[in-house]
């Protein structure tokens, strides 16, 4: 599977601004791709703000995805804020190729910003079926949390898309790869780069490692589109030889 990272600098609270320049981004975009990763809350930066830029699914960036997947015969995916019946939510979406939906509501709000205080958390895990592959997507703070990312479905590929500052990039880094490892799978990381308004900087650090926790493409910095190719039967071939996961704990996760 053929995947495209977009690591940005991000417009405060300007879903069109930022439309406009991933638009921009996904359309130089030279070859074919099967799958396109945006940053946490692409359109609008990491926000405690939603009542002023929260849209809804029949709203504009939702239609621009749509659009955009349909023009690029490619699935894409990334998280905006979304409001539905009154609530507000962090929602992950997938993006397929004719349009079709699915989504995942970002589970562990970040405290530490205040996020649980106007977001609501979602609670069911997405386990994703596109081109053979099973898929889970996972936001930010989900990072710090392994219960709940694992991998007890049988997932090829773990997303993480953030707004992840640079104060905290070592964590980052460590953590995926420690993701990567525990689940053997492989795992992708897109973050954002830049300043917000509350003066957090962002160095991306957006990367790939495949099932064994080795980078396939290192981290990133500054902004940059970068594509990478996984390869599902070196992922089935590991495991084999490997069989890690027959080996994990059996537990249910309470709500």
């Amino acid at each position: 599977m053929q995947v495209v990272l977009i690591q940005a600098p991000l417009v405060w609270e300007n879903p069109k601004l930022n439309r406009d320049y991933f638009e921009e981004r996904i359309n130089a975009i030279s070859e074919n791709v099967d799958l396109i990763v945006l940053p946490e809350m692409f359109t609008t930066g990491f926000t405690m703000n939603p009542s002023t830029v929260s849209e809804t699914m029949q709203g504009e960036t939702v239609l621009w995805m749509q659009s955009l997947a349909k023009a690029r015969n490619s699935a894409i995916t990334g998280s905006i804020i979304v409001e539905e019946k009154g609530n507000f939510y962090n929602r992950m979406l997938f993006v397929f190729p004719l349009g079709e939906i699915q989504h995942y509501d970002k589970r562990h709000l970040f405290t530490l910003a205040g996020e649980e205080k106007v977001y609501t958390a979602g609670t069911q895990k997405l386990i994703v079926e596109y081109l053979g592959w099973k898929i889970c997507p996972l936001v930010c703070y989900d990072l710090r949390f392994p219960v709940f990312s694992r991998n007890v479905e049988e997932y090829d590929l773990l997303i993480y898309v953030a707004s992840w500052p640079k104060v905290r990039t070592s964590a980052w880094d460590a953590l995926l790869k420690a993701r990567a490892i525990e689940n053997v799978s492989y795992v992708v990381g897109v973050n954002r780069t830049g300043e917000d308004a509350s003066g957090h900087n962002y160095i991306g650090h957006s990367q790939v490692l495949d099932y064994l926790g080795d980078y396939v493409v290192v981290p990133q910095e500054e902004e940059v589109a970068f594509s990478v190719k996984l390869d599902k039967t070196k992922l089935i071939e590991m495991r084999k030889k490997f069989s890690f996961l027959n080996d994990r704990d059996v537990f249910e996760l309470k709500n």
